[in-house]
């Protein structure tokens, strides 16, 4: 006959193991809020894009087009049923990989589908994000840890106003400043980034040069400044002083007791930075007019493609949550009490 004791050891047990996975759980946690999160963000794409002037149909088929030819386009593409229907229709077929066909193919009086469209995007705008944002770490860090250990001294003022001064202009202006000089002063890269289909931008490094200085520019300077800031108040903390008089050297000081509890609050910031990648690729990819995400979502939108901006827009939002995500799990990793509060 089963005691008490033993009918409660399954729930014991069951407790007993979601403490010892603090993170499995909160990785779960977090995948349930992500999930439920991009279902809103889609029904806000999908009722933004409806509620846009015009459609692909009149986009494609010009100014000229006779109000029947409009109609049957606007049938063939699917956008003469009811909104509820497109929409389950699109999100059904996100979750199966399918796209749908883009309005560009539909104007070459074919079937071009979105996602061919946009794979070749994907991959030449995470090779210029990626290729910013492995510079902005190591750069961020290192400025910033320079300045907090020089704070007060004219180094630190140096890199802080430096800091200021490029945060304060937007990426349209720093790319425009770096094409009068190294362009029109210098002539020494090219002004616009031309990559021929299906190339791999990565063999063409001149073209890469100056967007990215322009996302860098526009990106790291915050980054210094809040790994600045956790750093100098790291490197007042109590423990950090009682490191120095206990007779460790400096640089262990600074490396081991300071930069992983000053690194903290700097994950999440260099993680927004990553993301505003993202949103900051769509101005400098169209200024150098690069052939990258940022450039498709825009003429998407001049031709009133609902289908692939709706799907960009839902990819783009994806990345920032899978971002979110990988940084709120690096933070709980680098502060072990994370990991035990509820």
């Amino acid at each position: 006959m089963s005691s008490t004791s033993d009918l409660a050891t399954p729930g014991l047990h069951l407790l007993r193991e979601r403490r010892e996975h603090p993170v499995l759980l909160f990785v779960a946690r977090r995948l349930a809020a992500a999930i439920a999160t991009l279902l809103i963000v889609s029904i806000l794409v999908f009722v933004g894009t409806e509620v846009l002037p015009g459609d692909a149909a009149g986009a494609v088929l010009g100014r000229n087009a006779t109000p029947a030819q409009v109609e049957e386009m606007r049938a063939l593409m699917g956008l003469d049923r009811p909104a509820p229907e497109r929409y389950l229709d699109w999100l059904g077929g996100v979750l199966t990989g399918d796209l749908g066909n883009s309005a560009a193919g539909f104007a070459a009086g074919g079937v071009s589908p979105i996602w061919e469209e946009i794979s070749g995007k994907i991959a030449n705008s995470f090779a210029l994000a990626g290729i910013t944002a492995a510079l902005m770490i190591p750069l961020s860090l290192l400025l910033g840890i320079v300045a907090a250990v020089r704070a007060g001294r004219a180094l630190d003022h140096a890199i802080s106003i430096s800091s200021l001064a490029i945060i304060s202009l937007p990426e349209f202006i720093i790319g425009s400043l770096l094409i009068l000089v190294f362009f029109s002063w210098l002539d020494l890269l090219p002004p616009v980034s031309l990559i021929a289909p299906d190339t791999n931008p990565l063999t063409q490094p001149d073209v890469l040069v100056l967007p990215v200085l322009t996302l860098l520019g526009a990106s790291l300077a915050a980054s210094i400044r809040m790994v600045r800031a956790g750093m100098v108040e790291a490197l007042n903390a109590e423990y950090v002083t009682m490191a120095r008089l206990n007779g460790f050297r400096e640089r262990m000081v600074v490396t081991r007791y300071a930069l992983r509890n000053a690194l903290a609050p700097s994950v999440q910031v260099l993680a927004q930075n990553i993301q505003y990648l993202v949103g900051g690729i769509v101005v400098t990819e169209y200024l150098f007019n690069y052939p990258g995400l940022g450039k498709e979502l825009v003429d998407a939108v001049a031709i009133r493609d609902v289908r692939e901006v709706q799907s960009v827009a839902l990819l783009i939002a994806a990345f920032y949550v899978g971002l979110n995500i990988a940084a709120d799990l690096l933070v709980v990793l680098l502060v072990p009490r994370l990991r035990t509060q509820r």
